[in-house]
């Protein structure tokens, strides 16, 4: 099993914290849902995860080894990561886009096995009928799904993913989710994600962890975050929890 852990990480602007000294661990069989309120400091601490920023103390490890000392390609072959405002890449292709994801692995050809790993992840993606598509022509939901599908055939064996669904209609959103999981139970993959839709991360996530003002103040179970008074206390809202019915998953009516 492949862990990713924090080690006292902090980080502080003008001196200010921003993220609170910060201790969490991360295992790649779990879809963990990163939430709490705007400005609460989910994506700065995503972006430390995923080494897109320097902690101003403390570590990332993978596996005990520190992520600093990783070069970009050996991090890209552990970690994967999506930012919420996806890059303009003018005039690429969806195709050219995925197979960006093999840069990590310094080949000078593609092999019969790189072209069968495109194809799969796009296929996985819904993304094979896109691939002549230049990705500037695409919708917010087509763009998140060619953007992953790279992200997948860089074979990295977590995936930090910073408000996915933000660009979704709801459709789009549990499509999305679904995908989240599959790559999640048949893949291994481990997922951390910022949502900030309550019940989609109790349906689909296996843990919650909850930031307010750069601490974090809930890191457990999804069933242990479902109570009421636990929303109250995080989000300020008064919500009654009821068994979904066809999933057997706590769920929050407001």
């Amino acid at each position: 099993m492949a862990l990713i852990k924090s080690c006292n990480v902090n980080f502080k602007n003008q001196n200010q914290y921003i993220i609170y000294p910060t201790n969490l661990c991360f295992e790649n069989n779990k879809i963990y849902g990163l939430m709490g309120h705007n400005g609460s400091g989910k994506s700065t601490l995503l972006k430390i995860l995923a080494r897109q920023l320097k902690p101003t103390s403390g570590k990332i490890c993978f596996n005990e080894q520190d992520i600093a000392k990783f070069s970009s390609k050996q991090l890209a072959q552990k970690i994967a990561y999506l930012p919420q405002y996806l890059p303009n890449l003018g005039y690429l292709s969806v195709k050219e886009l995925v197979k960006m994801g093999r840069y990590s692995y310094e080949k000078l050809f593609f092999k019969n096995q790189d072209k069968e790993l495109i194809e799969e992840v796009m296929r996985l993606t819904n993304t094979l009928s896109l691939s002549n598509r230049e990705i500037h022509t695409l919708s917010g939901g087509e763009k998140t799904r060619a953007f992953l599908a790279m992200l997948l055939a860089q074979k990295s064996e977590f995936l930090f993913l910073d408000e996915p669904l933000a660009a979704l209609d709801i459709v789009y959103q549990i499509e999305l989710m679904e995908l989240i999981l599959k790559l999640n139970k048949e893949f291994k993959v481990g997922i951390v994600l910022i949502l900030h839709d309550i019940n989609l991360a109790a349906l689909y996530c296996d843990e919650i962890i909850a930031l307010k003002e750069g601490k974090v103040v809930f890191n457990a179970s999804k069933q242990e975050f479902m109570q009421e008074e636990k929303l109250k206390d995080i989000f300020n809202i008064d919500a009654s929890i009821i068994e979904h019915p066809k999933r057997k998953s706590p769920i929050a009516l407001f």
